[in-house]
């Protein structure tokens, strides 16, 4: 079985030296501008979607202290990174889970199926990471998608015996809702106007 580690240090040091811009602004602007381009980015992808969570946009963007020092191509490469450490959290989760045996054979099976899909999202989702870097929206658009759908799946699969509910509610809302976010960013950045 592999595990999954993830650690912001790396990603914090990505920012500073590629993402982060080297203009000679007072820190006060910096924060005012940073958290505008948060709030118009949530509202802009919120007005393009009804499933879009403004709300769950504006608190995770806002809670990663780099976001309010970064442009709009770290504020996805952010929403990938927090999907990414929700997609590792979440298999820890199921471990947990599928080790506590207080489940049916049914949802057992419910959670393995899971196991398979966020571990395969946790894949994905550095690949789609690695895509975006390098520029390869279409591919890195694909590649969330297909995480997104299987956050979907994960979550479809409970009720499909009667009277069951998923303990993975929360963590599917979660990765689906970041890789969204991603998503949006990243149409955003596909416009003529960031060519």
């Amino acid at each position: 079985m592999r595990q999954f580690s993830f650690s912001f240090s790396s990603f914090y040091i990505f920012f500073f030296f590629f993402i982060i811009s080297p203009q000679e602004t007072s820190s006060a602007v910096k924060s005012v501008f940073s958290i505008d381009i948060i709030k118009q980015t949530c509202r802009t992808c919120a007005d393009k979607s009804t499933i879009f969570s403004h709300d769950l946009c504006l608190t995770s963007l806002q809670s990663i202290p780099v976001s309010h020092a970064t442009n709009i191509q770290g504020l996805a490469l952010i929403a990938m990174e927090l999907a990414l450490e929700n997609a590792t959290n979440t298999i820890s989760s199921i471990e947990k889970l599928l080790t506590s045996r207080t489940f049916d054979p049914f949802a057992r099976a419910c959670l393995e199926d899971c196991f398979k899909l966020y571990s395969h999202g946790v894949v994905t989702l550095i690949d789609a990471t690695g895509a975006f870097l390098t520029g390869q929206y279409s591919t890195a658009n694909v590649w969330l998608s297909a995480v997104m759908e299987g956050a979907t799946t994960c979550e479809e699969g409970f009720p499909e015996k009667e009277g069951e509910l998923s303990p993975l509610t929360k963590e599917n809302y979660y990765l689906f809702q970041l890789c969204d976010i991603a998503l949006c960013i990243i149409h955003l950045l596909s416009l003529p106007l960031h060519s």
